[in-house]
């Protein structure tokens, strides 16, 4: 399998991206609710995996906080005062393997233009296949992992309806 890196091809994930036992590369969401395991897609979007990754080595999700919850629960740097490193070059929804927004996919958060994805990305907490279409697509670029990670996103999704936010203590790539 080949992935792509902007304009530089590899005959395996992109050496910045954790390989983890069995080929899979995962990230681990601790969080005050528990941890989330989430399995990256590097298949599907090569690009934003690399991104998000880089974004994680840098610590910009540590100390931030889980803070939407509807549909999906979302986070990144909003309200943090801290700025995102630049948007990703390309949404990336169709470029590779097509992966639906469904119960448990992580997927870019965007505005109504396409290609303006940074550091916000969401959980989705139902099946939500309009939103793989919508202003060009949301990508999807990890799953939730485990049933013990999809408990810890239930768990976000209620707090944050009680108390307003959820907070991440840290995020690291494995």
């Amino acid at each position: 399998q080949v992935y792509a890196s902007r304009l530089i091809a590899f005959s395996r994930p992109p050496p910045s991206v954790p390989v983890c036992a069995g080929g899979g590369m995962t990230l681990i969401m601790k969080t005050a609710c528990g941890d989330i395991n989430l399995r990256l897609r590097p298949d599907s979007a090569p690009i934003t995996v690399e991104y998000i990754v880089k974004a994680v080595k840098d610590g910009l999700y540590n100390g931030k906080q889980f803070y939407r919850s509807d549909f999906v629960i979302q986070c990144g740097l909003h309200g943090s005062g801290v700025s995102p490193p630049g948007n990703l070059p390309k949404n990336e929804t169709r470029s590779g393997t097509f992966i639906s927004n469904t119960r448990g996919t992580c997927a870019i958060a965007h505005w109504d233009v396409p290609d303006c994805g940074n550091t916000e990305f969401f959980i989705n907490l139902q099946t939500n296949a309009h939103l793989d279409d919508a202003y060009g697509g949301y990508c999807v670029f990890a799953e939730v992992a485990d049933d013990s990670s999809f408990a810890t996103v239930d768990r976000i999704a209620q707090e944050i309806k009680a108390k307003g936010g959820v907070a991440i203590h840290e995020v690291v790539a494995s």
